[in-house]
């Protein structure tokens, strides 16, 4: 009998990416056949975001395109899983018929149940509580083989008021360390050359399972036990930069000196409204800190304008910080409104055609800074980790230890032999361009 094909689609964040390889390695288990190709499909599996409304709108275009398969092609089911099959689960019940399978956040261990049914025609529905949930569990990459995210930690409770994940992924739940370091072995044997940390907020981890913040020790043991060259931390919270986890950056060769700190303001007042801890002097004080005792750490930022109640001062302010502390890397949001969450129904709620200026303004702040950032590598020798070879340029491409994948820019390079991906080489810059950077193998 031939195997049943299942497609998939991936979106929104690397921790629902993580969730996405974790359902591909139950299914392969299972025996369905996984393909790449849409159109071969029997069951396709969507695996939403639904952090913000254009993550929604991205989910939903994602379902009706696939439902067009559904009625001209082969497709017999269609499987929605992920954050927003967690948060509207009703919703799509009611308004999509054309999908046969809802799984929940909480529910994935389940997605072989869910395709068997959408396969056979039959509905499906899981949503359980995250909180109930197995973490972790064996999977199958899908980033190119030369790096992986590992997720640390399910949940949040951090419960910034702009913020609906606590509602859709549930309580803040760490895994236990020895799990993490036999996963990062894993992933070593598999070829992997960097490891990304994520999690809601990756500086809690341990918190809940240890009665203490545990990331250096967790990062010392993987670095103890594993050879993986680069160790990468994203989601670091402003007001949880120990001195540990500074002098851990400095001193650890192997851990990038790069960290992802999302501050999303710099007005106390907005600060507050959002419930973010710590205020504007924990955002300062951890940005001094790193910059002071961490010689060329890279720091990447975010923050959220529109905010309700953000007046034109507050805004100005955030202006004026972003122009003095100059991150290396920053992205800005406009603030969605997120039904469920206390900011909703906030006063001072600020029109999108504002947002959307405010937006650009600081986005036009940030290329200039960025630019002159990039212009400032000129003539230096960068470690760069090849990633594969651009048929346009005719050259190779990687990233240095100041760009994350899929969120930062590129390195460019000229060489005079085949570079596979997962190398490293030395690349010294010759041209900076407004995201990336060009030069040559030393």
């Amino acid at each position: 009998m031939e195997k049943i094909k299942i497609g998939f689609i991936s979106l929104g964040c690397p921790k629902n990416q993580v969730d996405t390889e974790v359902m591909l390695s139950l299914l392969d288990k299972a025996g369905y056949e996984l393909t790449g190709d849409e159109k071969e499909a029997d069951v396709i599996v969507i695996n939403t975001c639904a952090f913000i409304e254009s993550a929604k709108r991205e989910s939903i275009d994602s379902i009706l395109d696939v439902a067009e398969l559904k009625k001209h092609g082969n497709l017999k089911g269609i499987v929605v899983c992920g954050c927003m099959a967690q948060r509207y689960a009703d919703e799509i019940e009611r308004e999509l018929p054309e999908v046969d399978a809802i799984v929940g956040t909480g529910s994935i261990r389940e997605i072989a149940e869910a395709v068997k049914a959408a396969a056979e025609g039959s509905r499906f529905r899981s949503v359980k509580p995250n909180a109930e949930a197995p973490l972790g569990g064996e999977r199958i990459i899908t980033t190119p083989s030369h790096y992986a995210y590992l997720k640390i930690a399910e949940g949040c409770d951090n419960r910034c008021t702009y913020c609906a994940i606590p509602l859709i992924r549930g309580p803040f739940r760490s895994r236990p360390m020895e799990e993490l370091v036999e996963e990062a072995k894993t992933l070593e044997r598999s070829g992997v050359r960097e490891l990304l940390l994520v999690a809601q907020d990756t500086t809690r981890y341990g918190l809940d399972l240890y009665g203490e913040y545990k990331l250096v020790e967790l990062v010392r043991k993987i670095t103890a036990e594993t050879s993986i060259p680069w160790i990468r931390l994203m989601y670091c919270y402003p007001d949880k930069i120990t001195d540990e986890l500074v002098g851990e950056l400095r001193d650890n060769g192997r851990l990038v000196k790069y960290i992802d700190l999302p501050v999303q303001h710099i007005s106390d007042k907005v600060l507050r409204a959002m419930n973010r801890r710590g205020g504007s002097e924990a955002v300062r004080s951890a940005i001094k800190k790193l910059r002071e005792n961490v010689p060329g750490i890279i720091i990447r930022s975010t923050a959220i304008v529109g905010f309700p109640g953000e007046s034109r001062a507050d805004f100005e302010e955030l202006c004026e910080f972003i122009k003095e502390v100059r991150f290396d890397r920053f992205g800005a949001f406009t603030y969605s409104r997120e039904e469920g969450t206390p900011a909703y129904d906030m006063p001072g709620q600020v029109p999108e055609k504002e947002k959307r200026r405010r937006l650009d303004r600081l986005m036009e702040i940030q290329l200039e800074i960025h630019e002159e950032k990039n212009r400032s590598w000129i003539g230096q020798t960068l470690k760069v980790l090849c990633e594969g070879y651009d048929e346009d340029s005719g050259l190779y491409f990687g990233r240095s230890y100041a760009d994350a994948p899929e969120i930062d820019g590129k390195v460019f390079f000229a060489a005079d032999r085949r570079v596979p991906a997962g190398e490293f080489v030395d690349v010294k810059i010759g041209v900076a361009e407004m995201y990336d950077l060009r030069g040559e193998i030393v």
